[in-house]
């Protein structure tokens, strides 16, 4: 979205998808049709950079903020802000100072995982709308809440999975939903990388650049580790939530998407850390499996240091039905017959990055400008947060059965393991005193 033209562009390809299956789009007036969004960026060091040049080139919005504990990411995001055209914005390594500031409209949070739900209950409770990154809780207590506070206040909360606004994916999901493949009732997510080592702890003195205690947040505090930051805290439960969360959120959603279900009834995994020997707390390997109610599942396949593609694509989702199946990627999907013969193929306007760690891409791009419209026209969200939650706690459903090593039986309606004491141990977690949110 390199100016004005190409994104109104791209809304006319999106808009122009509403027959196909896309939410419809009201012009209600909210802050009134054409006014500018003023965005506070909170975590600009890697996704959450790119995000903010994003943003900052989105019709009708402007990035006035950037929040990060780290100074360096401060004008990172400041210069990106200032490339893509726009005034550099104010950074401030306390975001709660962006909450305050009654000119800003929403926020987006792009910082570790453990502060994505707490944040975005803040900034609920400060009268903003939020766009939060994938996967919008560290744990599944912190989803649910989150979709009551979001009911509570009624602003708008959108998820990071960006392929629901996929124009091509919006299609076929709907002629699976019609009877496109007969009788859908599979699905088949993974992701395949080539992740090195990470090496062991690192205690050292906190940097001068680093406010280290805020970093850590809701999370019970202990000294600095410099493995952790700014990336290898996604392998370790204290912040992060491995792999499964991390990139199998988007693949598992869009399993769940085109099967149409919400949470499953039984959940396994199997898998560990097999390739190095070092800090790394999750699983490099898994292998998870979600029952649903009326017979439907969807089968996750992880490998975060074995690149080994399917389907010549390092990520994607294969779902299966009794007549055919259909393989859906982030640049578009293509359909089989029953002996996986080629019937038919579509491709995106324009292609998403697909495994790089900061994304980018026309998905993006039609991902920020539906939630821009959401909050200035009353559009309708392809990810709000009540609809995107269940696609995350299914994902930590597999990482509690892994860490337990059993077999969960849940709630359908909730997604609650049901007589595992040790599995509902793991549905919430402890936090730094005053850091528990609430509803």
């Amino acid at each position: 979205m390199s100016n004005r033209r190409t994104f109104i562009k791209k809304t006319a390809l999106a808009t122009a998808g509403l027959g196909l299956g896309l939410p419809a789009y009201s012009r209600t007036q909210v802050m009134g049709a054409n006014d500018r969004v003023n965005v506070a960026v909170f975590g600009t060091n890697s996704r959450g950079e790119y995000l903010t040049g994003t943003f900052a080139t989105a019709d009708d919005c402007r990035v006035v903020g950037i929040g990060d504990v780290d100074t360096r990411a401060i004008a990172k995001g400041q210069q990106r802000v200032v490339e893509k055209g726009g005034k550099e914005p104010k950074g401030d390594q306390d975001f709660r100072r962006f909450l305050d500031d009654k000119k800003i409209d929403a926020v987006v949070i792009a910082t570790p995982d453990h502060w994505h739900a707490p944040m975005a209950m803040m900034a609920l409770d400060a009268g903003k709308h939020v766009y939060v990154e994938k996967p919008c809780s560290h744990n599944p207590a912190e989803g649910e809440m989150l979709v009551a506070k979001q009911g509570k206040t009624g602003l708008k909360v959108q998820m990071g999975n960006q392929t629901r606004s996929s124009v091509s994916l919006n299609k076929v999901v709907q002629e699976i939903h019609d009877g496109l493949i007969g009788e859908a009732y599979a699905g088949k997510a993974w992701y395949a990388a080539t992740r090195g080592p990470i090496g062991e702890h690192e205690p050292a003195p906190v940097p001068e650049w680093l406010d280290w205690e805020l970093w850590q947040g809701p999370a019970p505090h202990q000294d600095f580790d410099a493995l952790l930051v700014h990336y290898n805290w996604h392998w370790f439960w204290k912040y992060g939530t491995g792999e499964l969360l991390n990139n199998g959120t988007h693949e598992v959603d869009m399993c769940r998407w085109a099967l149409g279900v919400d949470f499953p009834e039984r959940v396994t995994s199997t898998g560990g850390r097999f390739a190095f020997d070092d800090a790394w707390q999750a699983y490099d390997t898994q292998l998870a499996g979600f029952e649903f109610p009326g017979g439907k599942h969807i089968h996750w396949d992880g490998r975060s240091c074995n690149g080994m593609p399917l389907w010549d694509r390092g990520r994607g989702a294969m779902i299966y039905g009794t007549e055919g199946s259909v393989l859906m990627d982030r640049n578009g999907y293509i359909v089989y017959d029953l002996q996986g013969k080629e019937l038919r193929r579509e491709e995106e306007s324009e292609a998403s990055v697909s495994m790089d760690t900061t994304g980018g891409g026309n998905l993006d791009e039609l991902h920020i400008g539906n939630f821009i419209r959401g909050v200035n026209s009353d559009e309708k969200l392809n990810s709000n947060i009540a609809d995107a939650n269940p696609s995350v706690t299914i994902c930590h459903l597999g990482n509690m059965a892994q860490r337990t090593n059993s077999v969960l039986n849940c709630d359908p309606a909730t997604g609650k393991p049901l007589d595992n004491p040790e599995a509902l141990a793991l549905w919430q977690r402890e936090y730094e005193q005053g850091w528990a949110p609430t509803v």
